[in-house]
């Protein structure tokens, strides 16, 4: 008997996932195309319309696991922290570790965000996608930092992330120098928060 669509969904949806993050991060998302994609996986350009509606909705499924995947690190090094040790190097201890394959993402997700900032209706769509990863960052720095207010931990998120993304993009091109100087202003900004300080 043949499979039902229940059952084959979530292997097609892995397998479109798979090819596509792995063909955006070889050749960039706008030199990826769908037939590649199906190609890569596999499958055909029917099974990739049946579960998603064109390329961009499939990067976003895609920036929603990427996101879960950064989540679930910056928990776990947050649960790690042994009683006197410096949470705040642990964290970018650990953060630098995938440091390769954020980079590679990084440029992925770079190119989407120029894309969607030069199409209104797309930069709507992308716009949810960030807050969830904001709102999941503003939770965690909650439970670290308890002087941090929900509000105040949304701002900090934010600027966060916006330190990450620009000092990233420096770190490509002027390499350690860059990773130095991150590093010490991440440290700097955390311990400023975890002291009960405004940044």
């Amino acid at each position: 008997m043949p499979k039902s669509p229940t059952k084959t969904r979530p292997k097609t949806v892995t397998a479109l996932m798979n090819s596509a993050r792995a063909l955006f991060v070889e050749r960039g998302f706008h030199a990826t195309s769908i037939s590649d994609i199906c190609g890569h996986a596999g499958l055909t350009r029917g099974a990739f319309y049946s579960n998603y509606r064109d390329k961009e909705q499939l990067f976003l499924a895609l920036f929603d696991v990427e996101a879960d995947r950064v989540l679930s690190d910056m928990a776990q090094a947050v649960a790690e922290v042994s009683p006197g040790a410096d949470p705040v190097r642990h964290i970018i201890d650990r953060v630098g570790a995938h440091r390769r394959e954020n980079h590679r993402w990084f440029l992925v997700s770079m190119e989407f965000t120029l894309h969607a900032a030069r199409t209104p209706e797309l930069a709507a769509e992308l716009a949810p996608h960030e807050d969830r990863l904001t709102t999941g960052m503003a939770d965690l720095l909650v439970r670290s930092l308890p002087n941090l207010t929900p509000d105040h931990a949304r701002d900090v998120a934010r600027l966060l992330t916006a330190l990450h993304e620009g000092t990233t993009a420096q770190e490509l091109i002027h390499g350690s120098t860059a990773t130095a100087f991150r590093d010490r202003l991440l440290s700097d900004l955390i311990g400023t928060l975890a002291a009960g300080r405004t940044p």
